[in-house]
């Protein structure tokens, strides 16, 4: 079997994951923050851990502005939701996720404005496009680091430092890029980052966050929820000091361990080091394809300008049927369709049908592309 869907999860996790996980249930598995005994201190030990390796790979100063989610999408709803009010204006890209795209709509119907800056047809972003759209409301700019789609990377600096000299929030989903890109906060320019901790953070599903930069001041982000925290238990009122001002209710502490180990895996084995490596095997896949016939590929070519992502359609065959072949003959793993994306589909051309995507991760090898190559060659000369 080759794996090549690490865009929607990374597979497989490092054996360290599993092993913190399996820790954690078997020595630990208290409630973190809800007693005094030496389980829940030590439950609460790690969470505290776990922010402190985020906030070093993301350089926050503060770790508790790293804020536990179950993933990228409820990140980005906290702080869109919780930012965002009736006249604000907020400026987006045509490159965008659901994740984004979603609770702006719905933000829409409740009085704030968007607009949404075109891409080029690789998913390529003007920064001078969006300088043009910015007005005295103009309150935030929501970008995702990279496609989810065709993997182009959006110019996160310059956008980033267009906000600040506008006074403007930045916020970057970083879904498709945490851990597997370099990412500096503060160099970036980014006032509030979404991360999720199953993709290139190696962690397990139903854990990621939301760092909040020291320029967003906490009494303007509304919470989500309320509820127990294990601080100040004696109000019934939410408490206003980060993180436990959006981290209401038992958090997932098993996942958090597990996180905690990726984290510590890619920061062993460090951020351009698996940068460096992706870029090789997605450069050689990129080039083997390219002598495909009758092969449509989609986003940038060179490798420098995008993550581990890559899309493509093959004349005559529907993505579904391509993906399917992939799967039987070879035992090869993607995804086909709109990749919950369709604005970015829109923009590269290929909507409704979507395309075939490859993304690949830090467990991929030379090897298997080799073999994937060989397949899609052999799927394409026999339909052509």
């Amino acid at each position: 079997m080759i794996y090549f869907d690490n865009a929607a999860t990374s597979w497989p996790k490092p054996p360290e994951v599993k092993e913190a996980m399996v820790r954690f249930m078997d020595e630990v598995g208290a409630n973190p923050g809800r007693s005094g005994h030496r389980l829940s201190i030590e439950a609460a030990r790690i969470l505290y851990e776990a922010r402190e390796a985020l906030s070093k790979l993301f350089n926050v100063k503060d770790p508790s502005r790293i804020v536990f989610t179950l993933n990228a999408t409820e990140s980005i709803n906290l702080a869109l939701k919780g930012l965002l009010r009736t006249g604000d204006h907020v400026l987006t890209s045509s490159m965008e996720h659901n994740s984004v795209m979603r609770p702006l709509r719905e933000l829409e119907k409740r009085g704030v404005t968007l607009h949404i800056v075109p891409c080029s047809p690789q998913g390529e972003l003007d920064p001078e496009e969006v300088k043009r759209e910015i007005r005295s409301q103009t309150k935030m700019i929501v970008l995702n680091h990279a496609s989810n789609v065709t993997g182009t990377l959006l110019p996160v600096p310059e956008i980033g430092k267009i906000a600040r000299d506008h006074g403007i929030l930045f916020f970057v989903d970083a879904a498709q890029t945490a851990g597997a890109y370099p990412i500096d906060m503060e160099s970036d320019g980014i006032d509030l980052l979404a991360f999720t901790g199953h993709k290139s953070l190696y962690g397990p599903q139903g854990t990621g966050g939301l760092a909040i930069g020291e320029k967003v001041k906490i009494q303007d982000l509304t919470p989500l929820k309320q509820g127990g925290t294990g601080s100040r238990s004696e109000f019934e009122e939410q408490p206003d000091f980060l993180p436990d001002r959006y981290e209401s209710g038992t958090p997932n502490a098993v996942g958090i361990a597990g996180l905690l180990a990726g984290v510590s895996f890619v920061m062993k084995k460090g951020v351009a080091f698996v940068r460096q490596y992706e870029t090789q095997l997605i450069g050689k896949l990129t080039e083997g394809l390219q002598e495909v016939p009758g092969i449509l590929l989609y986003g940038p070519q060179n490798p420098a300008e995008k993550m581990a992502t890559l899309s493509f359609n093959l004349k005559n065959l529907a993505p579904s049927e391509v993906a399917s072949r992939l799967e039987d003959e070879s035992g090869i793993l993607c995804r086909p369709g709109l990749h919950c994306a369709p604005s970015v589909h829109k923009t590269i051309g290929t909507f409704p049908e979507g395309t075939v995507r490859f993304s690949l991760g830090c467990f991929n090898t030379l090897e298997e592309i080799h073999k994937v190559l060989e397949t899609i060659d052999r799927i394409a000369r026999r339909k052509n």
